[in-house]
């Protein structure tokens, strides 16, 4: 794909990362934020269990939703994907890009998640609950990688994927 940047999204580019407020791993140097365009996110101050909760579950499903993505069941991962992110692009189109920018990645070797913010706003995103999740990736042919994966809470309380996004 263009350059060595592979860019999937399904929500706007701006909100799929921020890097303001995220909570990472005590061994984890600062990472380099990527350019948005308004770096303002706002987090509501959900009680410490509510939103320790909802990074889990959001985690779970975004692991679930990678599994699909690295067996190749590209639709089907389109299938289990948010509404939000079904509007944004069709069926076919995910397919088509994913394979194409997989194909070129190969097989992962290693994924472990980086770090995990809690939102209920993200520039270009509708108000909802949002997890920002980074995973440190290695594929076979790119050694390091930082997979972004957003999944948003569903109206009946599911944790489905909204924006996904390799770097």
């Amino acid at each position: 794909m263009r350059g060595s940047l592979l860019l999937l999204v399904a929500l706007a580019a701006a909100a799929m990362w921020t890097g303001c407020g995220r909570r990472t791993e005590q061994t984890q140097a600062p990472a380099r934020q990527p350019e948005v365009e308004s770096s303002e996110v706002v987090t509501e101050a959900p009680s410490p269990g509510t939103s320790q909760q909802a990074e889990e579950a959001a985690v779970a499903a975004a692991d679930a939703w990678l599994e699909l993505i690295d067996a190749g069941k590209y639709e089907e991962s389109w299938g289990e994907s948010a509404d939000l992110f079904q509007k944004a692009l069709d069926k076919a189109g995910w397919g088509k890009q994913l394979s194409a920018a997989r194909a070129s990645l190969g097989e992962v070797v290693s994924r472990t998640v980086k770090s995990t913010q809690y939102s209920t706003s993200l520039p270009g995103a509708p108000d909802g609950e949002y997890v920002v999740i980074q995973y440190d990736t290695s594929f076979d042919r790119k050694k390091s990688a930082v997979e972004t994966v957003t999944p948003m809470k569903q109206t009946d309380g599911t944790w489905r994927v909204s924006g996904y996004y390799i770097k």
